[in-house]
């Protein structure tokens, strides 16, 4: 039986090569650890991705907005118009309908995104509101990004702490039981309010990466920073050593996940941007996104993919963990917070 999350990698590359020849203005098509697709339409790229959002039920709109710009920055592409659909349960009220909507319009104006159309319902079929969006955006050819470009001798660029997302949807969904589990009130405010700072939108950092220029990037999401390394690795055919220590986590994130028993590299990480660069840009990459006053660090390099993927920890080369499903969606199940 299938567990809550992201399907399976090698049954999603499964029902992937079940797909027929394409179209072939189709310039990046589906494939896995893939952000977006890429169609050619005249003298620009036409960039499009689609995420949901199921987790988290305080914000959703606003967090649809994000996730689903940041698929899109994450091609060199600027995004630029968004369908959404809302699924809302039969215990909805109209106000709950409105506070969406009012979330969806505000994230769409800060980034200067159009709301284009989506579809509204009322379903039996889900228990907390859901969203799906559908994010369209532009790039030109020769800026186009992937997660398909690294190769042997890159160096990997983490920018933001790990874990981002998933510390501010465990403060805000399983609040009362940080309480329970002695987490004070102030701190758990402080990582609710993760979601704004440091933010889990990377738009602004991905277009400067994409200035500066990078062989692949890639926004990990579920599954966190170690499903985003595999991802990359895998669309790449690249081995991975990673640095554990370099991988910056914030305090209040080890805290939440030592409280709850989680691995901060599997939970869910809107708001981290990884990237791979030749060795001799690396330098201009961090100044840049420094200058923006993101973290940013070199934590590994890209190797041959006989060499597998493995993470350092104190001197010692391990397995880089794997994680089946997201963390949060592995807690929410265990404490039935999640239902």
């Amino acid at each position: 039986m299938l567990k809550q999350g992201k399907l399976p990698h090698d049954l999603l590359s499964d029902l992937l090569g079940r797909l027929s020849a394409r179209d072939p203005r189709v310039i990046v098509g589906p494939r896995v650890g893939g952000d977006a697709a890429a169609v050619q339409v005249g003298d620009c790229l036409l960039v499009a991705g689609m995420d949901p959002i199921t987790f988290a039920t305080d914000l959703i709109g606003w967090y649809a907005v994000q996730v689903n710009a940041n698929d899109i920055a994450v091609m060199g592409a600027e995004p630029k118009w968004l369908l959404a659909t809302l699924l809302l349960p039969g215990k909805s009220s109209e106000d709950d309908a409105a506070a969406v909507f009012d979330q969806l319009v505000e994230a769409c104006e800060d980034l200067g995104i159009s709301l284009i159309g989506g579809h509204t319902e009322v379903t039996s079929s889900v228990e907390r509101p859901v969203v799906v969006g559908c994010m369209l955006g532009e790039a030109e050819s020769e800026r186009l990004v992937t997660t398909e470009g690294a190769s042997s001798g890159d160096v990997v660029i983490l920018c933001g702490p790990a874990g981002i997302e998933g510390t501010a949807i465990l403060a805000r969904e399983a609040g009362e039981l940080l309480c329970e589990k002695g987490m004070a009130a102030d701190a758990l405010a402080r990582a609710r309010d993760f979601l704004f700072d440091p933010g889990i939108s990377v738009v602004a950092a991905a277009r400067a990466a994409a200035d500066v220029g990078v062989t692949a990037m890639h926004d990990p999401t579920e599954g966190g920073i170690a499903t985003g390394l595999l991802e990359l690795a895998l669309a790449s055919k690249v081995g991975l050593e990673i640095e554990g220590e370099r991988i910056p986590v914030l305090p209040l994130t080890r805290d939440i996940c030592t409280r709850l028993g989680a691995d901060p590299l599997g939970l869910i990480a809107s708001g981290a941007l990884l990237m791979t660069v030749r060795p001799e840009g690396a330098e201009e990459m961090l100044r840049a996104l420094q200058g923006l006053g993101r973290e940013a660090a070199v934590i590994g390099r890209a190797l041959p993919e006989s060499e597998g993927l493995s993470l350092v920890v104190e001197g010692k080369r391990q397995p880089l963990p794997r994680f089946s499903r997201d963390e949060v969606a592995r807690l929410f199940d265990e404490s039935g917070e999640g239902d």
